[in-house]
């Protein structure tokens, strides 16, 4: 397993991104340090203890560099500083310095398909002449139509509306996010450059990797021809369109993988990566390309058991193809939180915790989404005038903020230990409901959602048979799942009844205990246990 101690001049590889748990903190709803209602690098830093108890390896950052906010830090402005609201640049140097000392490495965003219509280049861009070496850092074209009046191609935003915006002078640039966003030119050298320059920056300040905002992006098919599809977004990661998961991409990958095997200590990236297939998703993943890709498909499979086989099979073979480790993840800042996916209430929290269990037990590495340890369901009632995902502008059934509300640390008072006494109201408000679901309310007792994913991160280090390697699928009734690793095995049962098996041993850890009948076992609804098999 993962070690606890971390030296970026240690000697021995330990490959310890293979089995990591990595802790996903959205900045802005972690923690309040300066009493302002936004989380920031200062409230990180005062949770440290409690990340490290939990029994994480590793943290990854969202975005936290200086930006206007139009897509919440996904539209940098400048990719060497901190924007005020998170802190300052010493304000990053300390968190990285005391999660190392507390044994936590750390992953940041880097956000290289676009930049903010803030950024210095973009300025410069606009001021420039059409065809001038400022506009060449972007995309910039001609429109179509008699007077260049219609976009330059049928390409849609991910967030609604035309790819394309008209400046007053008739070009048009592409913005594949908003309009706020431009996407860089992947073609300009001066672009690759500039990326190396800003890895190198914050490699050189101690960070452990990256993870890398849209990184089937950047490059465009040549020409950039029509899709002739109405509704693209609903094909990205299934079909093959012509901006995304382009064959050009891997040269730059591979480009930052020399950069990061350069420096000691194993620094990672990390792909967010949407491909049409297995085959494809693996390329992001070759030995020399980045370390891991984001299984998109585990965390988008409904609650069921032979849809689960099917996924994780599919998942680990894929990764398998490039000798890459299998990564799991259930929640992020960009879906709605699994307890609310998978029915929401006391059903939602009891196939949530039987999911974690499953998750954990896998080969390979795991994300936890900040506050999916406390059983935290959506927050789907907040009042119209916090609601600002520029996602919503597609669809407002389809907004990201109920998922990014700030985490409750305690019982009472204002926003639940957000922040502090006086500070200002959290920047998303929380439910009143929320203190029981609190940090301080389960720390303390073992049968609480925290409990378990602290007691189940422990067993997981201390067993050799988990993290990286294998499983072997072992027989189990229909609606359930069985797999052995060594003389680790895991039951699950996604049926909504009890159903009885052979006891397969000494029960290590359970979401809901068994009850025992000799030597059958009753596994509960929707629930997942760890076993010790019984000596043959």
């Amino acid at each position: 397993m993962t070690e606890l101690i971390h030296d970026h001049h240690a000697g021995t590889a330990t490959a310890w991104w293979r089995d990591a748990v990595i802790y996903q903190v959205y900045v802005r709803s972690f923690a309040d340090g300066n009493g302002d209602g936004v989380g920031d690098l200062l409230g990180i830093r005062g949770k440290l203890d409690y990340l490290a108890e939990l029994g994480v390896d590793a943290l990854w950052l969202t975005p936290f560099y200086t930006s206007p906010m139009a897509d919440f830090g996904y539209d940098v402005a400048d990719y060497r500083d901190v924007d005020p609201i998170f802190g300052t640049l010493a304000d990053a140097r300390g968190l990285l310095d005391d999660a190392h000392a507390h044994g936590l490495r750390v992953i940041v965003d880097v956000v290289p398909n676009h930049t903010s219509d803030r950024h210095t280049w973009f300025r410069q861009a606009l001021a420039a002449e059409p065809g001038s070496p400022e506009r060449e850092r972007y995309i910039f074209r001609e429109g179509a139509g008699e007077n260049g009046e219609l976009p330059p191609n049928d390409w849609e935003s991910i967030f609604g509306g035309p790819a394309w915006t008209r400046l007053p002078d008739g070009q048009w640039y592409l913005h594949l996010f908003a309009p706020e966003q431009p996407d860089l030119n992947w073609e300009n050298p001066e672009v690759h450059a500039e990326f190396a320059s800003i890895l190198k920056f914050w490699l050189d300040l101690g960070v452990d990797g990256f993870r890398i905002d849209v990184a089937h992006g950047m490059v465009k098919a040549a020409g950039l021809p029509d899709v002739g599809h109405p509704d693209q977004v609903k094909m990205i990661g299934s079909e093959v369109v012509p901006f995304f998961d382009q064959d050009g991409v891997h040269e730059i990958h591979r480009a930052w993988r020399r950069l990061l095997d350069s420096y000691p200590g194993e620094r990672i990236g990390v792909a967010e990566a949407w491909a049409p297939t297995p085959e494809r998703l693996a390329g992001y993943v070759r030995p020399d390309e980045l370390h891991q890709a984001f299984n998109f498909h585990f965390l988008t499979t409904p609650w069921d058991a032979e849809r689960f086989r099917a996924v994780i099979e599919e998942s680990v073979l894929t990764a398998g193809l490039v000798g890459a480790p299998t990564t799991w993840v259930l929640s992020n800042h960009d879906v709605k939180r699994h307890v609310t996916r998978y029915g929401g209430g006391e059903l939602g929290l009891r196939r949530a915790r039987a999911a974690a269990l499953l998750m954990l037990a896998l080969p390979g590495s795991v994300y936890i989404y900040q506050g999916e340890e406390l059983g935290l369901p959506e927050v789907l009632d907040l009042p119209e005038e916090f609601l600002r995902d520029p996602q919503r502008l597609r669809n407002p059934e389809d907004g990201r903020d109920g998922c990014r509300v700030p985490i409750p640390w305690a019982v009472s008072g204002p926003d639940f230990g957000f922040g502090f006494p006086g500070s200002q109201d959290s920047w998303l408000p929380m439910p009143g409901s929320w203190g029981e679901l609190s940090v301080e309310a389960q720390l303390d007792d073992p049968d609480s959602t925290l409990g378990l994913y602290r007691t189940a991160l422990a067993v997981r280090r201390e067993r050799e048979e988990l993290g990286d390697g294998s499983l072997t699928w072992l027989k189990s009734p229909e609606g359930t799942l069985a797999f052995g690793r060594g003389a680790f095995v895991c039951t699950v049962n996604l049926t909504g009844a009890p159903v009885d098996l052979p006891a397969p041993g000494r029960v290590l850890l359970a979401s809901d205990p068994p009850a025992f009948d000799g030597e059958t076992v009753r596994l509960a609804p929707d629930s997942t246990v760890w076993w010790e098999r019984d000596d043959d």
